[in-house]
């Protein structure tokens, strides 16, 4: 047998709804040579890196720690954990990872009570108090930013509905967390997990969770044993917590990466580092409407970070995405579910939420629609940007 070459993936921009592209200090931090899982200098990372995570999460939940896994894995985490067969859990649905959330809880044997709204849209909290009212479930998980529809989700006043009727809020924050405000505390969010390779400037590997108090003392009262012995939190907080007892063999250069990450993200600032999501969002929407494109989701509740818009009438959706990674070296999202051939995601998140590819974008996707024979003022795109960036 013939041995491949040498790796040398071509280079990409990576403009998606995930993964991102990796800040080069976290690549930097990511060739650090490898320490033992339980070398006592590694232990200290490990604290530092919960640490910057909880502050980055706004909550003081001690249970807080990377799962070594992706983001799906965080989901699968929560769930096995705070639902026992035959519990009662309300999913709110609006868009492909509220599908997935359903799929998930479905398979622990919980007693599932599905809240169905159109792609693109949010709910309404009236709508969700009917529910618990009725169903008095002991969890209602949503997405906070739907990946699939670019729709942001309210829920700054979801956790003390849901704590009226004793219920557990569990929020997705795959996409939220880095880009757009988390308060977990203040929220009264009960259970959260996330992603390293979106907000956090990371490759995918890990998905740092958190639970409340409140999330703990369910997981303590359990009847049965933890559906799955890997994401057990019984066991995997005795390696997170002072025991620093042996589970699994944690993946230590994405911890390196996830450290180096979350300090990029101090170093910046919560608050400017939203800031800095929002105003590129606002120069990337100014230019992609002045080239005819309009969003998916609801105005008033559209993601910074994802931006989620409908293809022309006539547009060939695969054609369009293959002459921008081809010719641009530009990857974008195509859509899921509902939304599939319907709708382009562009991501701008952690380190590529930068004005020289909101331009980079708008001029590439200019030439491309032009060339699809889409009617555009030349240079609209780019001038509705600047105008934004200079105002």
């Amino acid at each position: 047998m013939s041995l491949p070459g040498q790796l040398n993936p071509p280079t990409r921009l990576l403009l998606g709804p995930g993964p991102s592209d990796v800040h080069p200090r976290v690549l930097t931090a990511m060739a650090t040579p490898l320490l033992g899982h339980l070398d006592p200098q590694f232990l200290e990372m490990m604290l530092e890196t919960q640490q910057m995570l909880r502050d980055a999460y706004q909550t003081k939940n001690p249970l807080t720690f990377p799962i070594s896994a992706t983001g799906m894995a965080g989901m699968e985490a929560c769930i096995v954990n705070l639902i026992e067969p035959g519990d009662k859990m309300v999913v709110c649905c609006k868009g492909f990872f509220g599908q997935r959330m359903i799929e998930v809880a479905g398979r622990t044997g919980a007693e599932l009570t599905v809240l169905n709204q159109k792609w693109g849209e949010v709910f309404d909290l009236n709508v969700i108090r009917e529910t618990l009212q009725r169903v008095r479930p002991k969890v209602l998980g949503i997405v906070h930013a739907e990946t699939s529809t670019g729709a942001h989700q309210p829920i700054e006043e979801l956790g003390k509905l849901c704590h009226e009727f004793d219920t557990l809020l569990l929020i997705d924050a795959v996409t939220s967390l880095g880009c757009v405000p988390l308060h977990i505390d203040t929220w009264g969010v009960d259970a959260v997990y996330s992603c390293t390779q979106k907000g956090l400037s990371c490759p995918p590997g890990l998905s740092p969770i958190s639970f409340s108090a409140r999330a703990e003392e369910a997981l303590a009262k359990r009847k049965t044993k933890v559906q799955s012995w890997y994401f057990d939190l019984t066991s995997i907080r005795t390696y997170w917590g002072s025991d620093r007892a042996y589970h699994h063999t944690a993946p230590i250069t994405m911890i390196y990466a996830l450290r180096e990450g979350l300090r990029l993200l101090h170093e910046e600032g919560l608050e400017p580092r939203w800031a800095r999501h929002k105003k590129n969002h606002l120069a990337l929407k100014a230019g992609l409407q002045a080239i005819g494109l309009t969003y998916t989701a609801q105005e008033g509740n559209q993601l910074p970070q994802l931006n989620a818009v409908k293809i022309p009438d006539g547009v060939d959706d695969l054609a369009i995405r293959k002459r921008l990674l081809t010719e641009f070296g530009i990857e974008i999202g195509g859509g899921l579910g509902d939304f599939k051939g319907k709708a382009w995601r562009i991501g701008l998140m952690g380190y590529n939420s930068r004005p020289n590819n909101v331009y980079l974008i708008l001029g590439a996707l200019e030439q491309c629609l032009t060339g699809a024979g889409v009617k555009i003022q030349p240079g609209a795109g780019v001038a509705a940007a600047e105008k934004v960036y200079l105002g």
